[in-house]
């Protein structure tokens, strides 16, 4: 067994937590194809800055240091990977979210919680509606959606009333007046969109970046997406929508 790295307050480098990898059986954390401590878990996620991984036993949910020890005493009965300095996990009376010692973020528990992301976490209230809130656990807007998803590049998905789904700045308010069948976040400047002909691609003000559609399209990979034409063609199309390369 290779010798475990320092973690104390849980804390290591980044590029190390790239180099641990969880095993095959899921019980344990490797590096270097090398156990990286001696104990043996139910259930093992992988690390997060800054330096703690979701972990679960007969004891509970919490969080592990690299060294394979428990980074605080408290159980729950789910705990997920650190994000943005916290962690989603659920309590008896619901979910919130903890910090690396394990003590609460905030007040509040909710029927679900998400991630943070940009700053925001999507809940999941307990009247069934979602929004966002901040590190503080206080809300990000007053309004609520059907459904939620993160922030990326400063836009959400949110899900209207009327079923239709568009992008949201970080305070609520609309990115475009434009509402899909179905949505994507941005990724490179564009995001992938459906309405009752099929998919396409949209640009951050919702206009459609070419008039075709095609039946599931993915995200720019340097100025090329993958489209499926028909149920056994593919082909690649550039950002004004003109098909490149057939598959």
């Amino acid at each position: 067994m290779i010798t475990p790295m320092s973690s104390e307050q849980g804390s290591a480098p980044s590029e190390v937590l790239d180099e641990i990898a969880v095993s095959d059986d899921m019980t344990h954390h490797e590096r270097g194809k090398q156990p990286l401590y001696r104990y043996r878990y139910s259930r093992v996620q992988s690390f997060h800055p800054p330096g703690l991984a979701a972990v679960f036993d007969q004891s509970g949910a919490f969080h592990i240091r690299t060294d394979g020890c428990p980074a605080y005493s408290t159980r729950f009965l789910q705990s997920f990977g650190f994000y943005e300095g916290l962690a989603a996990v659920e309590v008896l009376e619901g979910w919130t979210h903890v910090t690396p010692t394990g003590a609460p973020a905030y007040d509040d528990r909710y029927s679900w919680v998400g991630n943070f992301q940009e700053g925001r976490c999507v809940t999941a209230r307990r009247d069934g509606r979602f929004s966002h809130i901040d590190r503080f656990g206080t809300p990000a807007y007053p309004q609520t959606f059907r459904y939620l998803g993160d922030f990326r590049y400063g836009a959400a998905v949110a899900t209207l009333d009327n079923g239709m789904l568009t992008h949201i700045r970080k305070d609520g308010s609309r990115l475009h007046i434009k509402e899909f069948e179905d949505l994507d976040v941005f990724h490179k400047g564009f995001a992938r969109a459906k309405d009752s002909k099929g998919w396409f691609h949209v640009d951050r003000s919702g206009t459609e970046l070419y008039p075709s559609r095609y039946e599931s399209v993915e995200p720019f990979y340097n100025g090329r997406a993958r489209v499926r034409i028909a149920a056994s063609s593919y082909g690649l199309v550039n950002e004004a929508g003109v098909l490149v390369v057939r598959l």
